[in-house]
């Protein structure tokens, strides 16, 4: 639909509906508009800010009329930072927009007709996160700084409390940050590629109270690394190991795929459910375990694991609902690209003496297609959790080639989850679709679906 709609131009609107990230949506004759901010149900003046074939994007200058779910934010640097793009929608809202956006993919997409159950929100969604990762760089001044990055850039924002990350993380990082430039070490930056210091990574056990430190370095060491090491811990005693994270490519990625330990082990420990997991620099543990053993005992529960079931984990990690399934399973075969996890996961068994499970580093698609069509292992049970970007085809083909009983698709993008969905829903019924708030006040949202095979 073409449109009159020009960039600059001012307008007051009815906003009609919240998409899945929070944005306001409206017409203009008839003509699609996002509005960064808005709620349904409000009457705002908005400005045009880019118009695409389709659709526009605005901004508010004036609220006319406010929603009753507006609260006033809470964090200084909420406009700027774009971490938590629904602080400024009271909680029980966010868990409803999270819902319908779901509904809005599964309606519009699949031919099954699904009513999404209600999101399973947290009953304290406040400093949840237990993995802070603080870029480390220069202000517009050109003096050393560290905090998060602006939205959508490299600026990095300073803040002085953040209410979703755990609020230990946050003092241990700006003691380190401090202590480095006491000690007049150099900063990384950006442009030149010269300097040390890249990020201030943070990871803490919930449960065990057991910190560990990632100084992300461009280079092998640096000085004073005793110095450093001892006034940290000395200063903060459950900090169990500190690590040199060495990353010297000119990357947007965080960590690079080397490790010193400079104390301790190099890991820590955290319980999830009746189990213990060792957590490594590079491996992945859910940043909210509050709500991934809520989401995991979803999962579990609608498995219906028996003794005599064979059970896949695609995509396990260190293991965490592997382990969780073995105490139901004949044996769970778990596949993950990242060979830390692995070792972590086979580590996370030995730890918990099980040893009803198998764990295989490398690429889903090619394991997968191994174990079915090379080993002619056939799960009765297949447990996923991909990365945003969902299945692949292969995966799905061989899925369907051997027809599980059951499938249990843990997605943290429902937008690749209902393409998938729609593969599958051919030769399974869709039971169960679950939302779960793992992040609070962001636009994220974890989705549990339940499939069972038809019965042809």
């Amino acid at each position: 639909m073409e449109s009159n709609i020009k960039k600059n131009e001012k307008y007051v609107v009815e906003i009609l509906d919240n998409g899945f990230e929070g944005e306001g949506i409206t017409k203009i004759n008839g003509f699609t508009v996002f509005v960064q901010g808005a709620l349904k149900g409000e009457k705002v003046e908005i400005l045009i800010l880019k118009v695409l074939t389709s659709y526009a994007f605005a901004k508010i200058t004036n609220i006319i009329k406010k929603s009753e779910h507006r609260v006033e934010v809470d964090c200084s640097t909420f406009k700027r930072c774009g971490g938590c793009s629904l602080r400024h929608i009271d909680y029980d809202y966010t868990l409803e927009i999270k819902r319908n956006a779901v509904q809005s993919l599964v309606s519009k997409t699949l031919k099954s007709e699904i009513k999404v159950l209600d999101t399973l929100g947290m009953e304290n969604p406040f400093f949840y996160r237990n993995k802070a990762q603080y870029p480390v760089g220069f202000d517009k001044e050109g003096k050393p700084c560290f905090g998060i990055f602006a939205n959508r850039s490299h600026d990095i924002i300073q803040i002085d409390k953040c209410f979703i990350q755990n609020e230990k993380s946050q003092g241990i990082a700006k003691y380190i940050f401090d202590l480095w430039i006491k000690n007049k070490l150099s900063i990384y930056n950006e442009n030149t590629r010269n300097g040390l210091l890249r990020h201030i990574v943070i990871k803490n056990g919930l449960k065990t109270g057991q910190f560990m430190c990632v100084l992300v370095i461009n280079g092998q060491s640096f000085s004073k690394e005793n110095v450093i090491v001892n006034e940290i811990i000395n200063k903060f005693p459950m900090i169990e190991t500190v690590v040199v994270n060495i990353n010297t490519d000119n990357t947007n990625v965080i960590m690079g795929k080397s490790n010193r330990v400079l104390y301790g082990n190099g890991y820590i420990e955290d319980k999830l459910g009746d189990f213990k997991f060792k957590i490594s620099p590079l491996s992945f543990y859910q940043v909210n375990p509050i709500q991934a053993e809520k989401l995991y005992n979803i999962a579990l529960e609608a498995a219906n694991i028996s003794k005599e079931d064979i059970v896949f984990d695609l995509y396990c990690g260190i293991g965490t609902i592997s382990l969780l399934m073995s105490k139901f399973a004949k044996k769970v075969y778990g596949i993950e690209i990242v060979e830390q996890a692995v070792e972590d996961a086979i580590e996370n068994a030995k730890m918990n003496n099980i040893n009803n499970t198998e764990f295989i580093v490398g690429d889903v698609e090619k394991i997968l297609d191994n174990l079915i069509n090379v080993k002619k292992i056939i799960p009765d049970i297949i447990m996923v959790d991909p990365p945003r970007k969902g299945l692949d085809k292969v995966s799905i083909q061989n899925i369907l080639g051997i027809k599980p009983r059951k499938l249990i698709y843990i997605s943290c993008n429902p937008a690749t989850l209902v393409r998938d969905l729609k593969e599958l829903e051919q030769f399974y019924d869709i039971t169960t679709i679950k939302p779960v708030d793992m992040f609070p006040f962001t636009n994220h949202c974890e989705v549990v679906t339940t499939l069972e095979l038809k019965k042809m």
